[in-house]
């Protein structure tokens, strides 16, 4: 009885399962309830090329690995399945729910659209692995857009807020708080510059290896993404965009800094870059000498090198980290995050930023 009450936290995850296959459920999270409360689960990462960065998960029983973005732009977990025969999902690794003794049906069809693409599939319920093993819904893919043949990741495990979360899956980061299986209702991220090792997205807790100085505590202006705001973007003194405050998304899964047209016209024409079919060129001899970058955020600033702002893409060719939408919201993607660790305090909405180190 006393198990049966510790596992009654994840009823809403079922509710759309069967009565019949609740005992494997409930068997399921006991066990993992009576391993104790981990305090801290670190998930190291690869670094693609500075672009991406993917762990690795396990799904089922005996467990199938995937390679995933931890995405705090998103709140779904989904990896390609046997159901899907496009380019994309015939170029990574496909969950098989007949080769899973702890898979279960949900059936709920999703859509997902993301800046680059987008995917379909269908909800199931399975044992989701990172540092501890857990009891989820996750997505198995149907359809994936051509661009996703190119990832060097397998699917997207989302890291942000329920509200955002589609057809009602509860995110897999919520199953662990709710669960207890972390002390502190938190994670934090650190990515390496360039290709180095070591990038690493902590469930838990803050690894002080990967920071130095004081966090910087920024409260949320919304529960949806971690969205925060901005009061403007400067260099050398002057503001350069968002001069009247703006809002701004913080997004792992995110490349580029990027944001409205305007404002990114404006601070690639300061930063002498010119058009070239939306990338923004400028000569790498110059690296050295363009200015900082600086976004003044809740009376802070975080400032960017042009080191960190450039990618060299040629030999002689460079462009600036700095990519416009078509919509008025910022996004803080890894040409930020790269700088800057970062801790995402669920339990008191809030974002802390440091210096990377």
């Amino acid at each position: 009885k006393k198990c049966l009450e510790s596992c009654m936290i994840f009823v809403p995850l079922l509710t759309c399962t069967p009565l019949c296959a609740l005992d494997f459920f409930i068997d399921e999270i006991c066990v993992l309830r009576s391993l104790g409360s981990f305090a801290v689960g670190p998930e190291s990462m690869t670094n693609d090329a500075g672009l991406s960065y993917y762990g690795v998960i396990s799904i089922g029983t005996p467990p199938q690995s995937f390679k995933v973005i931890f995405d705090t732009g998103s709140s779904n977990l989904w990896v390609p399945s046997i159901y899907c025969n496009s380019a994309a999902c015939n170029n990574h690794a496909k969950f098989d729910p007949r080769g899973s003794s702890t898979y279960r049906q949900n059936g709920r069809p999703l859509s997902i659209t993301y800046g680059t693409g987008s995917m379909t599939g269908i909800l199931g319920y399975d044992t989701v692995t990172l540092f501890s093993i857990l009891a989820s819904s996750f997505c198995l893919s149907q359809t994936e857009a051509p661009f996703m043949q190119n990832m060097q990741a397998d699917g997207i495990f989302g890291l942000a807020y329920p509200s955002l979360s589609l057809s009602s899956a509860t995110p897999v980061f919520d199953n662990m708080m709710n669960g207890g299986l972390i002390n502190l209702n938190l994670f934090s991220v650190y990515l390496s510059s360039n290709n180095q090792r070591g990038s690493a997205v902590t469930f838990g807790g803050v690894d002080t290896n990967h920071y130095s100085g004081s966090i910087t505590w920024i409260p949320l202006s919304k529960e949806l993404y971690c969205q925060i705001t901005v009061d403007s973007v400067s260099g050398n003194g002057q503001a350069v965009a968002c001069n009247d405050g703006c809002q701004a998304i913080v997004d792992t899964g995110t490349s580029m800094i990027v944001g409205p047209q305007s404002d990114i016209d404006n601070i690639n024409a300061w930063l002498g870059a010119s058009s070239q079919n939306g990338e923004y060129i400028v000569n790498c001899s110059n690296i050295g000498q363009m200015p900082d970058v600086t976004f003044n955020i809740n009376g802070n600033q975080f400032t960017l090198p042009a080191s960190a702002y450039v990618y060299q893409v040629q030999y002689s060719s460079c462009i600036t980290g700095f990519g416009a939408t078509g919509g008025n919201m910022w996004t803080l993607g890894d040409v930020f995050l790269k700088q800057y660790y970062s801790i995402y305090k669920r339990g008191q909405n809030m974002l802390g930023l440091a210096k990377a180190r």
